[in-house]
């Protein structure tokens, strides 16, 4: 019996230490978890930090996947892999090591203690969606239903 994958977007972030080293590394173990494959990945964006302004400058890209782990387990993942890479979580939008967020997951729309999807801030984000559209500009919004490249002109 095969089991049935889905495709998700994975936003990746990093602004303390080697940045580069740091979204490299974080794509080869989520490429190495079980039962999930990195299929497509964006160029590097060097962009302002927002929201917490007072920190270094982040390196985000994003990553497409094929996975048949569940959204939660895919989170897990996620957040063990932050962990094993020295992300500490002190301030929120603060400093980080590595960030990994699920943008999408297929059509789902989840709104869970703890998981949201589609990420909630996914449309008005910029140093999200120039990588996303990179390698996902027709994907639909399953809660806008416009396409990442919609939503992109839409911040210009």
């Amino acid at each position: 019996m095969e089991t049935s994958t889905t495709n998700a977007f994975i936003g990746l972030g990093a602004n303390v230490g080697a940045r580069r080293r740091s979204i490299e590394g974080a794509l080869d173990a989520i490429d190495n978890l079980d039962h999930t494959q990195v299929v497509a990945t964006s160029a590097l964006y060097e962009t302002k930090a927002q929201f917490v302004e007072d920190q270094p400058d982040f390196l985000n890209a994003c990553a497409q996947l094929r996975t048949s782990l569940s959204p939660r387990t895919l989170l897990e993942s996620l957040l063990h892999i932050e962990h094993s890479m020295g992300r500490v979580r002190r301030l929120d939008k603060g400093p980080r090591t590595i960030d990994l967020d699920i943008l999408l997951y297929g059509d789902l729309v989840i709104d869970e203690e703890g998981l949201t999807i589609p990420h909630p801030g996914l449309a008005q984000r910029r140093f999200v969606l120039e990588p996303l559209n990179d390698i996902g500009a027709q994907v639909v919004h399953p809660v806008l239903g416009l396409t990442m490249a919609q939503l992109l002109q839409d911040l210009r």
